[in-house]
């Protein structure tokens, strides 16, 4: 991996994730009852520390991301900021929107190379490694303790699981471009099975989140799980199938989730979606559409 890329790649993953992982938290936060004060301040930390590591990559990415990915909506779309501002109007002011504003006006350029950028780089990455994995470890605290009824969370254990799984993914794949590891052909397709499982466990939860009354948009959620699953079935051993299909089928999927996005935030359809729930699976989805348009 050339000094190009690395800046690059760490930049772009960076601004993914790093707002994935900060939404994690404060899922976390709000899904654990006032009791427990000490996990739920354990959570805003964490909430706290990844806005810290954004706030710096928002700095440096400035002129130095690809337009590709600045259009592909999958760190921040048109309605992140409104999503961000509804959930604060719910929970209080809980997010740091003054950060979606700089992203709302970085710039693409080509990636300026020096030694102060990718010391600075290197130097992120290695700060956020070990984060990534003592949120790993807490978010599998809740878990535990919430499979042996020791906590309540609104969080379904699967839900839960499913964003230990997303944390872990982020770690290999930082390891990986810290160490300058370029992603196998069979690397990439592993990525993309993880990503098709990622979608259909969202429609999972979208349509247990619905309300009971909107039974058109359950039994489309629905419908959207049924066929990730039978897509990882039926061509898990021909990746070129397995890509066509899931372009495909996430491409209506994000459809389906922009729409359901509107809706909720203009108040039309009746759920337990957190608003920026709703923003956060439309940015995954966003994020594996460029995976599956490039690879």
């Amino acid at each position: 991996m050339n000094y190009q890329d690395y800046i690059r790649l760490s930049l772009q993953t960076h601004l993914f994730f790093d707002r994935i992982m900060k939404e994690h938290s404060l899922f976390l936060e709000l899904s654990l009852p006032e009791k427990n004060r000490d996990l739920k301040q354990k959570a805003h930390e964490f909430q706290n520390q990844f806005e810290k590591i954004l706030e710096k990559i928002v700095y440096l990415s400035n002129g130095n991301i690809s337009n590709q990915f600045m259009q592909s909506g999958e760190f921040v779309t048109k309605n992140t900021l409104d999503a961000e501002n509804m959930t604060n109007h719910f929970f209080g002011d809980k997010i740091n929107t003054n950060i979606t504003n700089k992203e709302l006006n970085l710039q693409s350029g080509v990636v300026n190379i020096d030694r102060r950028m990718i010391g600075e780089i290197s130097k992120v990455n290695q700060e956020t490694l070990p984060i990534i994995q003592n949120l790993i470890h807490f978010k599998n605290d809740i878990l535990n303790k919430v499979l042996s009824c020791q906590v309540y969370s609104t969080n379904y254990p699967s839900l839960i699981q499913h964003i230990i799984n997303e944390a872990k993914m982020y770690y290999d794949i930082l390891s990986r471009i810290d160490r300058g590891q370029i992603l196998s052909s069979h690397d990439q397709y592993d990525e993309k099975y993880f990503w098709n499982m990622i979608m259909k466990e969202h429609a999972e939860f979208i349509r247990g989140l619905l309300d009971p009354s909107e039974k058109d948009l359950i039994l489309t959620a629905d419908k959207f799980a049924e066929e990730y699953q039978m897509i990882m079935k039926r061509y898990a051993n021909n990746p070129d199938y397995f890509t066509s299909a899931s372009l495909k089928e996430t491409a209506n999927f994000q459809s389906f989730q922009i729409a359901g996005e509107e809706g909720i935030l203009n108040c039309k359809i009746k759920s337990i979606i957190i608003p920026l729930l709703a923003d956060h699976v439309l940015r995954e989805a966003n994020h594996y559409l460029r995976i599956l348009k490039e690879k």
